[in-house]
């Protein structure tokens, strides 16, 4: 007869197993806090994943935001190698952010309905998180502080980056030092405002790309932000139809028109010559 194995014990490997008054894995990440963080308000099944969607969504738009700071400063100094590794992070991260949708696309509208009046007016259209993305990115809005007023020290930090210059803009000044023409008005514009196509950028992208090999780094620099753009606007579209197969068209919980408002942001480009150069390629 066979006797049942010993169970293993990671002790006899060296597994520290002990943690009286050393750093263990709970400790260290937190997660008392973190894993006390989801409190339902109704006694829908569904809520708790709604809770952690957009919880988990949160952090990893921390983490973006984190990667971006440090892409713009990079690039700043003129050094946009470190940069890339960055903003591929960045897009990775969106990667992730869009497959959580498929998550949340398994509660159907009458699970869904089930807890949304306890959501009061809450949306996700007022993550500051997400605010703070869209000014990095270069959509500026001063509208979008106006949700905030309410909590000094965000709207201040938002107010911040809406000021300040946005990944392209500093994109753009690296093209200037580097040596291209780029118009004054592109390099002192309003920093609050959008950028708006301009030619002068248009020719030194057109440049960039007719010949890479002498202007590898730019070029690089190019596909990386077109790679982060193509996975935000994923995110953007999977979003919408996410909201759409929950709610159809009614009102979002935070008073804007739902869906409606989500397609119009469709429409937003954040990097327009990189995107409108390639018919002339």
């Amino acid at each position: 007869m066979t006797r049942p194995a010993t169970p293993y014990d990671p002790a006899q490997d060296g597994a520290q197993m002990e943690f009286d008054g050393r750093m263990s894995y709970g400790d260290y990440l937190a997660l008392d806090k973190v894993l006390s963080a989801q409190n339902p308000i109704s006694n829908a099944h569904d809520e708790m994943l709604f809770i952690i969607q957009h919880q988990t969504s949160e952090l990893w738009m921390k983490l973006a935001i984190h990667e971006l700071l440090a892409a713009k400063a990079k690039i700043a100094e003129s050094d946009p190698s470190p940069a890339f590794k960055m903003l591929t992070r960045v897009a990775r991260i969106f990667e992730q952010l869009n497959s959580a949708w498929q998550v949340l696309r398994t509660m159907t509208p009458s699970e869904y309905e089930e807890f949304r009046d306890q959501l009061g007016q809450s949306s996700g259209f007022q993550s500051y998180q997400y605010r703070a993305i869209e000014y990095l990115a270069g959509n500026k809005n001063a509208a979008m502080l106006r949700p905030h007023a309410h909590l000094p020290q965000v709207h201040g930090w938002l107010e911040g980056l809406l000021k300040d210059t946005s990944l392209y803009d500093e994109a753009l000044r690296l093209l200037a030092r580097e040596g291209f023409a780029i118009d004054a008005s592109v390099l002192e514009r309003d920093l609050s405002l959008p950028h708006q196509e301009n030619q002068s950028v248009r020719a030194a992208w057109i440049e960039i790309y007719r010949d890479p090999r002498r202007h590898w780094p730019l070029y690089e620099l190019a596909e990386k932000l077109v790679d982060f753009e193509d996975y935000f606007r994923r995110w953007r579209f999977n979003h919408v139809t996410t909201v759409e197969r929950v709610i159809g068209f009614k009102r979002g919980t935070g008073g804007t028109s739902g869906v409606a408002y989500l397609r119009r942001m469709l429409d937003v480009v954040l990097f327009p010559e990189l995107w409108s150069i390639r018919a002339d390629l």
